[in-house]
């Protein structure tokens, strides 16, 4: 991609931000939802284009320090790394995206289905406030798609200061194969993750006033690992054979990045045996509640959390909680998405609806597609 162009789209979705209200303390995973309705699929990388709705402002006289100045809720190294790497915010924003979007395809049939407050400038809105297990998988996903979204960047050569990794191309194993081809940087997707999705908690443990904020910014960075390590742990290994006729006198391999999707699902799986913590510093690490459990170590794949979830029932607006009233739900399921577990026994309500479509379409030579019109009538049912 052009770097005029590249800082073109960057300055535009930044921008965009600062012109937004504080309603609420802001966050670096704001840059995810500056055009989210722009994105729709989970695997997006995609850079925010500015709309035509939106107000165009100047571009400013200095591009890297100025602009990362205006961006609201950043961490001083958060903001050096945006003057050092100016390129690199609008990918990062894309990886958030990338979190987002994969937060709410696992939780979209549940109580809690990672609702996004569009007017709020840390794009969770109150419910970060807690520490609790979906506070766990929100910092987990996040943090993993911005070293996704970075990594994969990378290695398509949008980024001037990193390549593919070929610090291993031409060693030849055991086994006959060669290392070779290009290779997913992920050691540099994690530095620059660790660089700027860790700074705001290391700034808070510092800064902020009492213990539980340090325990809570140490839950935080420990998920954010969570998140990263996943991807190291799902790199796969590609190859391809070469020779003469097809032949496979020498077969070249190299590591590429795992499917976003099969990194959520490890992330849920990891957010229902989540570990309920102690909201007691030490300087050592963090311990088990579980009194029984306290010597055991804390795993560097395990999330943790701090306090117990709501149940997600009720609306709650100082709490950030949307309710379930009004969502629709599934009669016949018996899992999450059932109307008695997402209706929280309060019942639902029964709407027929009509559904008008297209249907037993045929092509006639040439060239015609030829369609009924079918009716059909279905029960919807929501939340009470």
């Amino acid at each position: 991609m052009d770097v005029t162009k590249l800082r073109c789209c960057e300055f535009s979705c930044l921008i965009l931000l600062c012109v937004l209200p504080a309603t609420s303390k802001a966050s670096w995973m704001w840059l995810g939802i500056a055009s989210l309705g722009t994105v729709n699929q989970p695997n997006d990388l995609d850079l925010p284009a500015s709309s035509s709705s939106n107000p165009v402002l100047p571009r400013p006289t200095s591009p890297g320090e100025s602009v990362c100045s205006l961006v609201p809720g950043l961490a001083t190294e958060q903001r050096a790394v945006c003057e050092r790497r100016p390129e690199a915010i609008p990918v990062i924003g894309a990886g958030a995206r990338l979190g987002i979007a994969e937060c709410q395809r696992q939780f979209r049939e549940e109580r809690w289905n990672c609702t996004i407050h569009d007017q709020e400038q840390n794009a969770f809105g109150k419910v970060l406030k807690t520490g609790s297990r979906e506070t766990a998988f929100v910092y987990a996903i996040t943090s993993a798609g911005v070293v996704h979204a970075v990594t994969k960047t990378c290695s398509l050569g949008n980024l001037t200061d990193c390549s593919c990794d070929d610090s291993r191309n031409g060693l030849v194993n055991s086994e006959g194969w060669q290392w070779g081809g290009c290779s997913d940087n992920l050691d540099y997707g994690i530095t620059v993750g660790r660089q700027f999705v860790d700074a705001a908690e290391v700034r808070k443990g510092e800064e902020e006033e009492g213990k539980a904020n340090r325990v809570r910014s140490a839950m935080n960075l420990h998920n954010n690992e969570v998140g990263r390590q996943a991807l190291r742990q799902f790199m796969s290994r590609q190859c391809r054979c070469h020779g003469v006729s097809g032949s496979c006198t020498i077969k070249s391999c190299w590591n590429t990045m795992p499917d976003f999707l099969a990194v959520g699902d490890y992330l849920k799986n990891r957010y229902l045996q989540s570990i309920e913590i102690l909201n007691r510093p030490t300087k050592r690490r963090l311990r088990r509640k579980d009194r029984g459990m306290r010597k055991v170590p804390i795993a560097q794949d395990e999330m943790v959390h701090l306090e117990r979830s709501p149940n997600y029932c009720v609306r709650d607006a100082s709490r950030g909680i949307m309710g379930t009233t009004g969502r629709e739900c599934n009669r016949t399921s018996a899992a999450a998405d059932s109307c008695d577990l997402l209706c929280c026994g309060r019942g639902y309500n029964t709407q027929e609806v009509r559904i008008v479509e297209r249907c037993d379409c045929k092509f006639i030579w040439c060239c015609e597609v030829k369609c009924r019109v079918c009716e059909t009538i279905t029960d919807l049912y929501t939340c009470k």
